[in-house]
């Protein structure tokens, strides 16, 4: 048969907060597992976009160093022309790759928002059983 809550003792209602405390406990743990997996996930993608704009940076890079090796070869012939154009819209290219990449990393907030808020709440909870 169940007790009321007015016919338990002291120690069991002591017993029964601290249970429920450490089941709470666990599920703010598990709760902060997810969100932080969630978010590590997300700077991960960000992460590859950062990649990305580097790779095409250097392209870009090793496109503008074969246009002056041409220039200087060359002196003054339209190839060098061609390569120098090319190589800034490619280095342009991971410029802007790299700038989107950091600005969304920049965006994302690691911390745990949802844990935090639901541990406010639970210590609430607490004082109020208390």
């Amino acid at each position: 048969m169940q007790q009321r809550n007015e016919d338990r003792s002291l120690g069991e209602l002591f017993g029964d907060l601290a249970r429920e405390t450490g089941t709470l406990v666990r599920q703010e743990v598990e709760l902060a597992k997810t969100e932080m997996g969630q978010k590590a996930a997300r700077v991960g993608r960000e992460i590859g976009f950062l990649a990305a704009g580097g790779l095409v940076a250097y392209a870009g890079f090793l496109v503008l160093l074969f246009a002056l090796i041409a220039g200087l070869v060359a002196a003054g012939m339209p190839a060098w022309l061609a390569a120098l154009i090319v190589g800034i819209v490619v280095a342009g290219g991971g410029y802007l790759l790299v700038q989107r990449g950091l600005s969304a990393v920049r965006r994302t907030s690691l911390a745990p928002t949802q844990t935090i808020e639901t541990l406010k709440d639970d210590v609430e909870w607490a004082k109020e059983q208390v």
